[in-house]
């Protein structure tokens, strides 16, 4: 037998804001394999997620496959829209949503971790953040302050959390994020930068790889998971016809689940994917590889 095995690791998942998307499959996933979980959600989120939590609205999607219950050390607020408390605008720092938590920047993040745990504290850091305020707009219709948010909150954001957490990691840690095939290939409707976002994380990806591995000796990786029907994903606004498409026209001839995407997260943080690092993962069912659609007329 040749375990997954997590058991004294801890991990950030950024981005989990309910139980739908792929953070929540993903921690749940570590979880399974022994690591400890603290979270990172968006503050106007936040209250609700807790509120959620504390009624037992999730305890059926807490379940572990061992029949205990998914617990989380911390939930952080985070916005990733943002390096430095500085950087936030006084009106939305003192607004109702963000004037209670503090420094919600990814500085904070840091600062929250390292005084709540030490330093180094953290194993392993998952990047499960994307916004596109303009994603349902052709890119030709894109205005430059859509675009350039799609690339700051899904891609940046990323750079800006290796940077600032990479201290944090104990040797050998691994940071994680979360693309799509957009990156490469025309998906048509799924606009308003949110390709040149995903194309600039993977690119990103290797750099960080380079230079994170040469100063920690930690790895970077990206998954590309297929479609999956997120709250999230449901602002694109035709995410079940790309499951469909995308079912159709794999070589695994359905629909990819998060618990795959999580597995596959999990074996890429542990201690089995050592020599892996600034590698794009395919988790997809094999659709990435196709170039002529099978249910074409």
């Amino acid at each position: 037998m040749l375990p997954i095995d997590l058991r004294g690791k801890r991990a950030l998942v950024a981005g989990v804001a309910d139980d739908a998307g792929f953070g929540f499959a993903i921690a749940k996933a570590l979880a399974e394999a022994g690591a400890t979980i603290c979270l990172g959600t968006w503050p106007p989120a936040l209250g609700i997620f807790k509120t959620l939590l504390e009624r037992g609205k999730l305890d059926g999607s807490l379940q572990l496959a061992d029949g205990t219950k998914l617990g989380f050390e911390r939930i952080y607020p985070l916005d990733a829209d943002f390096d430095t408390a500085t950087e936030i605008p006084a009106a939305l720092a003192e607004s109702k949503r963000y004037r209670d938590h503090g420094d919600v920047s990814v500085a904070g993040l840091a600062a929250r971790l390292s005084s709540d745990f030490g330093d180094p504290s953290l194993d392993i850091v998952i990047h499960s953040l994307a916004n596109g305020p303009e994603v349902k707009k052709p890119l030709l219709d894109t205005s430059r302050k859509g675009y350039l948010t799609a690339v700051g909150v899904s891609a940046y954001s990323f750079t800006s959390m290796v940077a600032r957490l990479g201290p944090l990691l104990r040797s050998g840690g691994s940071f994680l994020a979360l693309t799509y095939l957009a990156s490469e290939r025309v998906v048509p409707g799924y606009g308003g930068g949110m390709s040149s976002a995903k194309a600039a994380l993977e690119s990103d990806t290797r750099v960080l790889a380079y230079e994170a591995g040469r100063r920690w000796g930690h790895r970077v990786n990206v998954i590309s998971a297929g479609p999956w029907a997120s709250r999230a994903a449901s602002a694109i606004g035709f995410v079940e016809q790309m499951i469909d498409y995308a079912q159709a026209n794999s070589p695994l001839p359905e629909a990819v689940t998060a618990r795959e995407v999580a597995t596959a997260a999990a074996f890429l943080s542990s201690p089995l994917a050592t020599g892996i690092t600034a590698t794009t993962i395919y988790v997809d069912k094999g659709y990435h590889a196709m170039g002529v659609a099978v249910d074409r007329s």
